[in-house]
């Protein structure tokens, strides 16, 4: 199984969009500091995701997601989440501090 997934980043409250086959592993790979791209945004809340049977499906999916069509899915997706972090993107996600 193969899993896209969405974080969010308590320090500066932007998205993190990945993939991979152990998503507890990954989660504790982000929040310890093992991933050089997000170390310095610890720590993160699983927020989002999906499973899928088929690698190249899950990277379709993730590359999807960090595109402009991908980042109004998760706006839509989320928006009862997003609401209840009290605007955390007051027009949705935003491009400009690349969220996702």
């Amino acid at each position: 199984m193969f899993f896209v997934y969405i974080l969010l980043s308590k320090v500066d409250n932007n998205f993190y969009i990945g993939f991979t086959e152990n998503i507890g592993k990954r989660l504790l790979d982000h929040n310890s500091g093992k991933v050089i791209s997000t170390k310095h945004r610890k720590p993160f809340e699983l927020i989002y995701y999906e499973a899928y049977c088929d690698k190249k499906d899950a990277d379709g999916r993730e590359k999807f997601l960090k595109s402009g069509s991908g980042h109004r899915f998760i706006k839509k997706q989320l928006s009862n989440f997003l609401a209840e972090k009290k605007g955390l993107y007051s027009s949705g996600v935003s491009r400009e501090a690349n969220p996702v």
